[in-house]
């Protein structure tokens, strides 16, 4: 472990004990990147330096160098906190992090009412609930199988794919639920259900979107404090293609020897708002990619994915590889209509499922982020405003009734509700949603909501804004443009 200079080093007591070393907030946040991480949880300080074993991956140096304790009990289970002892290196000097006492005391009421969640039992899952969802999508599957093989109608065949593509989708859901340990408390089942519902039916590598998405959890809408660190987004991650600040639009001049943005860059930021959806149509394709990558030890899709399968391996080797090799077997066989088509119409026939089902996911999970607030890592709020302003609600409306809504969104319509209790199950959210929408109330926390026109309307507009922004700053620089 590296262990940095204490602002009050070990003191002897009265009786000749040595005392707890004690750290201020200045000191802790030296230390922020995955060779040299510290963490506070509770006013405890906790080296963590290059700990790559942690059960969740390197989603820990997310928080290196910032306090973890709302993000710790939103991912963990109860008891976790035993093996964090090992770790353990002083105490947090409090006066030092600058907050408030109206800061203290809404910290304390967002913890309060997490455990009035808890005593509720709103955090248990209705395994009735979950029978259904998986019977319904399985069902889903079997009707686009049928719609293939029992007919030679082309219109059946575009039918059978885009209901493939909006299985896909749906399937999405059901692993999300399972891998954030919503549906079982005995944590391993629930990841080989994701296996099944991850890379089997959808072709995902199940460790591949656990790291990517509990990154993403962990810190919603932050741009990285350095190149070094890994306290990013990297949902945000998005360059050269889409930016999402003007800060990000700038980001890639660092990379060039020149300081200059690319010609590409500058193209595709400026028409980001037009080819946001046309990108979104091709986003299962890259998914496919970086799980395949994950799966057969080929890369990882981020610097600390990388590190992390290289460290730690795959946590099922064998079945990730079984899943996603059997996934394109049945896709193999229901594309080339059982042997039946050619090869132009088999692709074609994988092209609109493929394609359907990155606009379907995406529609949902772009409107949970995109367009709303971002942040620098090192200049993040406290973990409940990080993930209420980041954070956009779908509603129906605009012509989408409420029930479409929350079967198409499969719970993540209560994304700002899921994302302060991730290991809420989905069919426990609507009944969360009053106390979380009155709590912000009281606090003054931004609340958002849109239905899924306007919610979109909003990211195309926010696209937009960025790249007015990215053009008026290269006009400044270049005035001769």
């Amino acid at each position: 472990m590296c262990k940095g200079p204490t602002v009050e080093s070990k003191l002897t007591g009265s009786e000749g004990k040595e005392t707890v070393s004690k750290y201020s907030w200045e000191e802790v946040k030296k230390h922020i990147t995955p060779e040299d991480a510290w963490v506070v949880y509770n006013n405890r300080v906790y080296d963590v330096s290059n700990w790559y074993d942690h059960p969740g991956g390197a989603v820990i140096f997310t928080h290196a160098g910032d306090d973890m304790t709302d993000i710790f009990a939103a991912f963990h289970a109860q008891g976790s906190q035993a093996m964090m002892k090992k770790f353990y290196i002083g105490d947090l000097i409090q006066e030092t992090t600058g907050k408030t006492q109206r800061q203290i005391d809404f910290e304390r009421a967002y913890r309060d009412l997490r455990a009035k969640l808890v005593m509720m039992g709103m955090f248990n899952s209705n395994k009735w609930f979950y029978v259904y969802k998986c019977s319904f999508n399985m069902s889903m599957w079997l009707t686009a199988c049928a719609m293939v093989y029992f007919s030679d109608n082309v219109f059946m065949h575009i039918a059978s794919s885009l209901l493939l593509g909006l299985f896909f989708q749906q399937c999405g859901w059901l692993a999300h639920d399972f891998l954030h340990h919503q549906v079982f408390k005995y944590r391993k089942y629930g990841d080989l259900a994701g296996v099944f519902w991850g890379n089997l039916m959808q072709g995902y590598s199940m460790q591949w979107w656990k790291n990517k998405h509990n990154g993403h959890h962990a810190v919603p809408n932050l741009h990285n404090s350095t190149a070094e660190s890994q306290d990013g987004d990297p949902d945000i991650d998005t360059m050269p293609l889409l930016a999402w600040s003007l800060k990000q639009a700038q980001s890639f001049r660092e990379l060039r020897a020149d300081g200059k943005d690319s010609a590409f860059v500058k193209l595709a930021i400026k028409y980001q708002a037009f080819t946001y959806f046309p990108i979104l149509l091709l986003a299962r394709i890259s998914w496919l990619n970086e799980s395949f990558k994950t799966a057969f030890g080929l890369g990882g899709s981020t610097a600390n994915a990388k590190v992390e399968l290289e460290r730690k391996g795959l946590q099922f080797p064998v079945l990730e590889k079984l899943g996603i090799f059997f996934h394109y077997i049945w896709m193999i066989a229901l594309c080339s209509g059982f042997g039946r088509f050619s090869v132009a119409y088999s692709l074609a026939y994988f092209f609109t499922a493929t394609c359907s089902c990155g606009l379907f996911l995406a529609l949902v999970f772009g409107l949970g982020h995109n367009g709303m607030a971002t942040y620098q890592a090192e200049t993040r709020p406290d973990f409940w405003k990080l993930q209420v302003t980041t954070t956009r609600n779908i509603t129906g409306g605009s012509g989408f009734p409420q029930v479409f809504v929350d079967w198409f969104c499969g719970g993540l319509q209560y994304q700002v509700d899921h994302h302060l209790f991730p290991m809420m199950p989905r069919h426990n959210l609507a009944k969360t949603h009053s106390l979380v929408k009155s709590f912000c109330k009281e606090w003054q926390v931004g609340y958002h909501e849109a239905d899924l026109v306007v919610g979109n309307l909003e990211v195309l507009q926010h696209l937009s804004k960025v790249s007015d922004e990215f053009i008026v700053d290269m006009i400044k620089d270049f005035p001769a443009m």
